[in-house]
């Protein structure tokens, strides 16, 4: 008997550590994204929840992933907090241009051309195009997931009661707005609490106006200008619009008093239809997109905002091969067809999807995409600096509560400029 229990409990040590070992084997890898797998009703993080799945179940006993979440509004700041502490996530999700150059400039992240050339994975994109404001001294640090535009989504319900239509200059928006002020409801929704959601409005202004970013970046014209401050005069002129509740509601406040019918508009961008569909899939059918009007005699009315969100590679991970072939997953057919058919957004590979099935909201935005002479990025995200992205969504704000003219803003933008060695 005592034969049998010692041989018993020797099968069981070798199972243990044989279990051990094969833990050991799996190589861990961590995925920072900026909201909740499992809470969230945005039907891309859904989608990304399933690719996380998909991935962990497919390589089982040999890479394994852990998500790290956040929100939106302490995402860079926790992300950050982590690199400082030598604990960078293997692979994580930034924003393209000044943001991005924040990890590639003090080498945080890891160039990813050998893993694109490998197995041709990089010719599954739908081109060089989508990588470049992810390409640095000819290396890209990160792969796009999705291509979103910034638009004007409106409740066709709330516009028909009013008896307003969709305006294509800014002094029929200012018309419109004024209709369904009339009418009882309030016409636009909109966050100063999440800064860049407020100054991305700011941003189309500037580039109807004709404001040239370019020159403001490399100093051969000052950020206080007559089209810079007629752009912070027409934000002010259309605050007089927005929800009472403006100043300090969120990004996800501001959407949802769209799509729950509490305002008639919304500027957002397209990652946006994910959201309203996932939370209220009702307000599909009354839910239509146009792009942001013109100034009349300004600049060209067809230049669009778009934007992708991107994935990096820690420089310092233990596991790149895994980190790549999660990389992988969220690009292959069936991530970027969910991507458009569910998220509503458009895809970056060459992935073939039935349009008759994905958002009506899409079809939109592609119409709006097609018909765009120009594309430009988002004002914050266009600048010298992330820092200077902060600090001119920070001067739009200051505009918006008028404890700054649109003067005093744009000097003050100009001013960090000149006090940070751009001038």
């Amino acid at each position: 008997m005592k034969r049998l229990l010692a041989v018993f409990l020797t099968l069981a040590m070798l199972l243990s550590m044989a279990s051990f070992a094969s833990a050991d084997d799996v190589q861990e890898i961590t995925w920072m994204f900026w909201d909740d797998l499992e809470a969230s009703d945005d039907n891309i993080t859904k989608g990304f929840a399933q690719v996380i799945d998909r991935f962990n179940a497919e390589y089982e006993g040999k890479y394994h992933v852990t998500a790290i979440t956040t929100t939106l509004e302490e995402y860079y700041t926790q992300l950050n907090a982590l690199v400082d502490a030598g604990k960078t996530p293997d692979v994580f999700i930034v924003s393209p241009g000044p943001n991005l150059t924040d990890y590639v400039a003090p080498g945080v992240v890891a160039p990813l051309d050998e893993y694109l050339e490998a197995d041709g994975w990089k010719d599954t994109f739908a081109g060089d195009a989508v990588f470049a404001q992810q390409t640095y001294d000819g290396k890209i640090y990160a792969v796009p997931l999705n291509t979103a535009a910034a638009c004007v989504f409106y409740n066709k319900e709330i516009f028909e009661n009013a008896g307003a239509t969709v305006p294509t200059t800014y002094t029929e928006l200012l018309e419109t707005c004024q209709k369904i002020k009339d009418a009882g409801y309030t016409p636009i929704t909109i966050s100063a609490g999440t800064a860049w959601c407020l100054s991305m409005l700011a941003g189309y202004l500037c580039d109807r106006e004709g404001v040239d970013l370019t020159a403001l970046n490399e100093g051969s014209e000052s950020w206080n200008n007559e089209k810079t401050i007629a752009a912070g005069e027409k934000l002010l002129e259309l605050s007089q619009y927005f929800q009472e509740t403006a100043a300090g509601d969120s990004n996800d406040d501001a959407t949802a008093a769209l799509y729950f019918e509490e305002a008639a508009i919304l500027i957002q961008g397209s990652w946006a239809i994910g959201q309203m569909n996932g939370a209220n899939p009702d307000f599909e059918a009354k839910c239509g997109v146009f792009q942001f009007p013109a100034i009349e005699g300004a600049n060209d009315p067809n230049r669009v905002i778009a934007k992708s969100d991107s994935l990096a590679m820690s420089a310092t991970t233990e596991y790149p091969e895994a980190a790549v072939a999660l990389m992988k997953y969220f690009t292959d057919d069936i991530a970027q067809k969910y991507t458009a058919e569910v998220g509503g957004k458009i895809p970056v590979t060459k992935v073939e999807y039935d349009a008759s099935v994905a958002p009506a909201q899409l079809a939109d935005v592609m119409e709006i995409f097609g018909n765009a002479s120009a594309t430009f990025g988002f004002y914050n995200e266009s600048l010298v600096s992330s820092d200077a992205g902060s600090f001119f969504d920070n001067q739009m704000v200051a505009i918006f509560q008028q404890e700054k003219t649109p003067e005093e803003a744009f000097q003050a933008v100009e001013d960090w400029y000149a006090e940070n060695g751009y001038r």
